[in-house]
């Protein structure tokens, strides 16, 4: 589903270039189940935004489901990301001023999905991650577990099959923490390929997969 083929990615900081990726090569199956370690500025997150086709490498060649994206144009990698991949994020990024449905509901405006059938999928969206109750509040007055299980409706609303996860847990306390973690790993069961960055070795040691990075590069691949 996932082969990336020595990818490099710098950026200028100030007269210093920093390497984040270096000749990276890597390969995912379909319905995997991924976690990627390492310290900061070790490109976790540089690796998570090619791979979320927010970003693109400045040599190398990705292929996602057999299509090469490096050779996409901007709105054909932006078909892909709506139709393809989900992103759950530390910060949850919801739009204050909308309600957990409407924020939920937004990818499916923007897909210009029909209002009939947008209601009808954010309800199915919702009520397995136990938010029905909650659908009517804005996120400042939601929780911060619930606002993450409402990024993480929002994230799997397109029904897409990769799911990246950025720090999921980090602003969270440890029980919402290990329930959103047990959301993700539900989807995962159903077949979505869940790939998460953490800095937490107890979260990252729960996948099957673990994968260490230090300076731009791979530097552990382990399998349970």
């Amino acid at each position: 589903m996932i082969r990336l083929e020595k990818i490099n990615r710098s950026f200028q900081v100030g007269d210093e270039t920093v390497h984040a990726l270096r000749d990276l090569d890597l390969e995912l199956k379909s319905g995997e189940y991924v976690s990627i370690m390492g310290p900061s500025g070790s490109g976790k997150s540089t690796l998570l935004n090619i791979l979320g086709l927010l970003d693109r490498p400045d040599s190398g060649r990705y292929h996602l489901d057999e299509i090469d994206t490096t050779t996409l144009s901007e709105l054909e990698r932006a078909d892909a990301r709506c139709n393809k991949i989900g992103f759950v994020f530390q910060a949850f990024h919801l739009v204050p001023r909308l309600t957990a449905a409407d924020n939920v509901e937004l990818p499916l405006v923007l897909a210009g999905v029909a209002p009939p059938e947008r209601k009808q999928r954010v309800h199915e969206a919702l009520e397995p991650l136990g938010l029905l109750d909650r659908a009517g509040h804005r996120p400042d007055q939601l929780s911060g577990g619930q606002r993450q299980r409402t990024a993480i409706a929002r994230a799997t609303i397109m029904q897409p099959t990769i799911l990246l996860a950025d720090e999921p847990t980090g602003n969270l306390d440890k029980a919402s923490g290990e329930d959103v973690i047990h959301t993700l790993e539900k989807l995962n069961n159903q077949g979505i390929t869940l790939l998460i960055v953490t800095h937490d070795p107890e979260i990252g040691g729960r996948a099957p997969r673990r994968i260490r990075m230090v300076d731009g590069a791979i530097t552990e691949d382990t399998r349970t």
